[in-house]
């Protein structure tokens, strides 16, 4: 067994406000929130930031006459805000400078951009096709952050030179990822690490922190993070808390599992020093359903105990993964996928594997709730549930499921939570908005629609519409509170001297309009888009062609 004291040792250490992070002290902000100056009249100057984008836009904008929610969750106020190059220099009852391109904004929101704490835009914004992450400007949101779930690229100075380099639409933060870790090191073995790989896995996360990510992320659901100790994580997480980084995980069991699995991250936070993220919580199969308000108490116990804890939400009752994860269990996972195929077929191992996937499967209730996304070897099942399939070619669940896993997988759609436990998190004010999708372009798959349409249907739908929660709070969640928990600073509110990073809206009109049959659909009422101050969205419209995004990157003290 490998020692866990690895290469940095046991030492954790508590977050401290770095180069990218808000003035709030000991990070605690997240905890109350951030008070707003309001709309008397506040000028400023451009900071310095490790960050500054180059290329600076020409652009000289004033929003006049604006409902403005600045992201503190305040209530709005009317007023102007003006706009100069990548940043705003003015907010409050201002006249404009001579030159600037005046826009009446009676009748419209303007608040902060969007900022996705939980997305899996990695691959896709390194492809030409979707380096302008369009699903996501058309949402109003500006800054993604990659490397969730424990996958995505370790290199994170060439993933983020490659970015830079090439050009993207939005800003991008990333994690160092676990698993991508692990599988570098260790391939995909169920195994403890020796010391060596640890000690090579922590360097990893290092040197992944020196690069500028801000943070560890894991996915302990999926291959092969699901193998790895709550001790291998502490010394990972460990080398993130030295750089007052944080820890972002999908954890280990969001259903019946799913009060353990919590305190096995708040463990994670106490012994790394880390702030401790939960991503895209849930509740999530039939048995699981009500959770969420233990779930909320366990949480609730840590913050007033002093352990940061947050965490993040698609406002959506299905979620969306691979199948084999969702109805394999870990042990059958373990090397190859020809190894998986091996077992399969082993006449000691296969019986009792196909058992244990009709059990996570349910049976056809369960294969009614599993929605094919993209399967590449039969699309003309995209978009099918395995029941409806099974029914159609007259076969059991279990068979489709077999023919997908030997024809290379599938990406499903999984309606498994109920409306209440999704209402349940989206009212508590530690909880931020959060797609968990990625880049999209119109095509022949079905996604999950949250890549298309999370922020309007939180704002527009739960907030404005069903009034589940104030919309102050509904457009904090996905501005103001996902800044303070990553201690991004200038960004994530309407204050002179900030990047402009903002989106304006007609609040009757923005809703989402993508649906799980046809989810490639943009959502309406998005008037502009503001990115470092490049209009991506103007008067409604798409701008093609521009790429206003930056890499922004954590730096230790």
């Amino acid at each position: 067994m490998a020692s866990y004291k690895g290469a940095f040792g046991l030492v954790g250490c508590l977050a401290v406000v770095v180069g990218m992070g808000v003035p709030s002290g000991d990070g605690r902000g997240i905890q109350a929130g951030c008070a707003s100056e309001g709309l008397k009249v506040s000028r400023g100057q451009p900071s310095s930031s490790s960050h500054s984008p180059g290329g600076e836009p020409t652009t000289h904008l004033l929003f006049r006459q604006v409902t403005i929610y600045d992201g503190s969750g305040r209530p709005a106020e009317v007023g102007s805000v003006y706009i100069r190059g990548s940043r705003i220099i003015a907010v409050g009852d201002i006249q404009p400078e001579s030159g600037a391109e005046v826009i009446d904004g009676k009748g419209l929101w303007l608040c902060p951009g969007f900022i996705d704490l939980h997305t899996h835009c990695d691959s896709g914004l390194l492809n030409k096709g979707g380096r302008a992450n369009k699903n996501y400007v058309m949402q109003g949101c500006t800054t993604v952050v990659t490397g969730n779930c424990g996958s995505g690229p370790t290199d994170v100075a060439k993933y983020f030179r490659t970015l830079q380099e090439q050009g993207i639409g939005t800003n991008v933060i990333h994690l160092a990822p676990h698993n991508s870790i692990r599988a570098a090191v260790m391939g995909n073995a169920n195994r403890p690490p020796t010391a060596e790989e640890l000690q090579k896995m922590q360097q990893m996360v290092q040197r992944a922190m020196e690069d500028g990510a801000w943070g560890l992320s894991t996915g302990l659901i999926y291959n092969p993070g699901t193998y790895a100790a709550t001790e291998e994580i502490v010394a990972l997480a460990q080398v993130a808390g030295r750089y007052g980084g944080l820890y972002a995980s999908h954890i280990r069991n969001e259903g019946t599992g799913l009060l353990a699995a919590l305190e096995e991250a708040f463990r994670i936070g106490r012994e790394s020093g880390c702030r401790v993220h939960i991503s895209h919580i849930k509740a999530s199969g039939k048995e699981a359903w009500g959770l969420s308000a233990q779930a909320v108490r366990l949480i609730e116990a840590q913050r007033k105990e002093g352990l940061v804890v947050t965490a993040d939400q698609y406002p959506y009752t299905a979620s969306s993964t691979s199948l084999r994860a969702t109805v394999v269990p870990p042990r059958y996972r373990e090397g190859t996928p020809q190894d998986f195929l091996k077992r399969l077929d082993d006449p000691k191992i296969g019986p009792q594997l196909r058992a244990d996937v009709v059990r996570l499967l349910g049976g056809w209730e369960g294969a009614r709730r599993l929605q094919i996304a993209h399967f590449a070897a039969r699309p003309q099942w995209n978009g099918k549930t395995i029941a409806a399939i099974a029914e159609a070619e007259k076969r059991e669940p279990l068979d489709i499921v077999l023919e997908i896993e030997r024809r290379g997988g599938a990406q499903i759609v999984h309606f498994g939570m109920n409306e209440e436990d999704v209402r349940v998190y989206m009212r508590q004010p530690w909880v931020a908005t959060a797609s968990d999708g990625g880049v999209q372009n119109p095509g022949p798959t079905v996604p999950h629609p949250r890549s298309y349409g999370t922020f309007p249907r939180k704002i527009g739908y739960y907030a404005i519409q069903e009034k589940l929660l104030p919309v102050p709070a509904a457009i904090r969640s996905a501005t103001g509170l996902p800044a303070d928990i990553l201690q991004l600073r200038d960004r994530g509110y309407i204050k002179a001297g900030y990047y402009a990073d903002l989106v304006v809206f007609d609040p009757n009109t923005f809703r989402d309009t993508a649906t799980f049959d046809q989810p490639h659909q943009y959502p309406t009422g998005v008037r502009w888009v503001l990115i470092n101050g490049h209009v991506a969205v103007r008067d409604g419209k798409y701008q093609d062609g521009v790429l206003g995004g930056q890499v922004l990157r954590w730096r230790k003290p």
